[in-house]
């Protein structure tokens, strides 16, 4: 089955920053359709390079409710509509506000009532949400029925305005927070209790509190029952800034009666007008007892890439010590080069040490290893080394043989490009969209030798990073010597052009 980034890359032509916020989306959509009890559908328009007539939409993720029955019980994902089949799509984003069918729409002999909500990123619309409600089951409207529908609404404006879910949100986060049914309570902009779910309301009940929590500050009630001052202050003040409109993520804590409780606070601001906010609580206490043999584990995988980090960096320091006491330039320089490529897989395992989910920040670990390969060749040379643009997160499977290609290609071209300690520049340039990586290394050096062929080139790092490249990564390289700059004059130097796929590991 085809993931959202496959889907997105298939369909459209959405930057990088873009296709993660719809990920973003995705991962706090279920909040939205257990609110709402209702489908959600993500639509994006198909991009004119996929579609030259344009005017089709796809859907490109789905998420059912868990609080009613669904609208799409077949799977929907890769279904195309065009704007007369489905005309709210191409009106919401138009007019940048939610737009609501008057009348029920059939589908399948199902009743159902569509919504259409548009989610902006950067002052743009990016792509719809489809809320899709099934009316063949009737709902008498209830306390519960009515929060949670206008806790949806609020979540809801506030995708329009672009503020939920807010940038830099924690994907991984999202995933072990506590659901809707799990428990939710409404707060008023004073931080008042005006609803609780039956199961909000048990979580405090198992913590300590014997009444109701409706008209209740939550804040200082909830600080009350927890047992670590420390913690107390901290779920405290997550409440006190989602009130204040700062979005929070999960936290945990235990009460003075051992039940262990997770909560999560999210601001309600539809259309920059401060409405209260949302706790979300769950009662996790035995959950948490089968979770300690899980995080044993966990702790073994990092403690695995500790001591291959420390075992790498012995062999650095071996390697290290024979090249000092070798005679030959030749191997002296064979084995400093050889220390600095295991100390680029020492680093890729000291990142994954501290990892929770087998993935590597790429632009920290490059600020580690760049600077110690610049270090290096240039000790007797003035050559600069920059870096622009972001790299973002990468699983391991890639962040290993990625780091030692990048550090090859850096490292040849401060050597090769700038002969006698000439002074010069390198950067490093990177460009991620849902697809791929596009990257530059490029110097404004002598150029490539004459006659010089990537395929026939016998140096070793070259080898190295094109075995990598093509049987690692499964990606693409090529060496360029001449280019022009934006007034057409032609520019010396080199530059390596890397294009890595993204869209299946992600």
């Amino acid at each position: 089955m085809s993931t959202l980034s496959d889907l997105l890359a298939e369909n459209t032509g959405l930057p990088g920053e873009a296709a993660d916020h719809l990920q973003t989306v995705v991962a706090e959509w279920q909040l939205l359709a257990d609110l709402s009890f209702a489908d959600f559908l993500l639509w994006v328009p198909v991009s004119a390079e996929h579609q030259p007539d344009g005017g089709d939409f796809v859907c490109v993720a789905h998420a059912r409710p868990t609080t009613a029955p669904t609208a799409h019980p077949e799977d929907v994902v890769g279904t195309r509509f065009t704007v007369d089949e489905h005309p709210q799509l191409a009106k919401a984003m138009r007019e940048v506000k939610i737009c609501r069918e008057e009348d029920p729409h059939w589908y399948r002999d199902l009743p159902m009532r569509r919504e259409a909500v548009p989610v902006s990123f950067g002052g743009e619309v990016i792509a719809v949400l489809s809320r899709e409600t099934n009316l063949a089951a009737p709902r008498v409207p209830s306390p519960l029925e009515i929060a949670y529908l206008g806790s949806a609404g609020d979540l809801c404006q506030m995708i329009v305005d672009g503020t939920f879910p807010p940038a830099g949100g924690n994907q991984t986060d999202t995933h072990t927070s506590p659901r809707v049914g799990d428990g939710l309570v409404r707060l008023d902009q004073a931080g008042t209790v005006v609803f609780a779910s039956p199961n909000g309301l048990s979580a405090y009940h198992r913590m300590g509190h014997e009444s109701d929590l409706v008209g209740q500050r939550l804040a200082p009630l909830t600080r009350s029952l927890i047992r670590d001052p420390f913690d107390a202050t901290e779920v405290s003040h997550r409440i006190i800034e989602a009130l204040d409109g700062k979005p929070s993520t999960r936290t945990e804590a235990d009460s003075k009666r051992g039940a262990v409780v997770l909560f999560r606070a999210l601001p309600l601001r539809p259309a920059g007008q401060p409405a209260g906010a949302l706790v979300l609580v769950r009662d996790v206490t035995e959950v948490k007892r089968r979770d300690r043999a899980l995080m044993s584990k966990d702790a073994t995988i990092r403690e695995i890439h500790h001591r291959v980090k420390n075992n790498l960096q012995t062999v650095a320091a071996l390697l290290r010590l024979q090249s000092r006491r070798t005679t030959s330039d030749e191997a002296r320089l064979a084995l400093g080069e050889s220390v600095r490529r295991v100390s680029s897989i020492a680093m890729v395992h000291e990142a994954l040490s501290i990892s929770v989910d087998e993935r590597v920040d790429l632009d920290k670990l490059l600020d580690n290893v760049l600077p110690m390969v610049g270090e290096v060749a240039t000790a007797e040379s003035q050559v600069g080394l920059t870096r622009k643009g972001s790299f973002g997160v990468v699983v391991a499977e890639i962040a290993t043989p990625l780091v030692m290609v990048l550090a090859e290609l850096v490292q040849n071209a401060i050597e090769h490009a700038f002969p006698q300690g000439r002074p010069g520049k390198v950067e490093l340039i990177v460009e991620r969209s849902a697809r791929r990586l596009d990257i530059l290394i490029r110097d404004n050096g002598r150029g490539l030798p004459s006659g010089f062929s990537l395929e026939r080139s016998d140096g070793l790092g070259l080898q190295i990073v094109r075995t990598l490249v093509e049987s690692e990564l499964r990606g693409s390289l090529s060496l360029r010597q001449v280019r022009t700059d934006a007034a057409g004059n032609r520019v010396p130097g080199t530059e390596a052009a890397l294009r890595i796929p993204l869209s299946r590991r992600l």
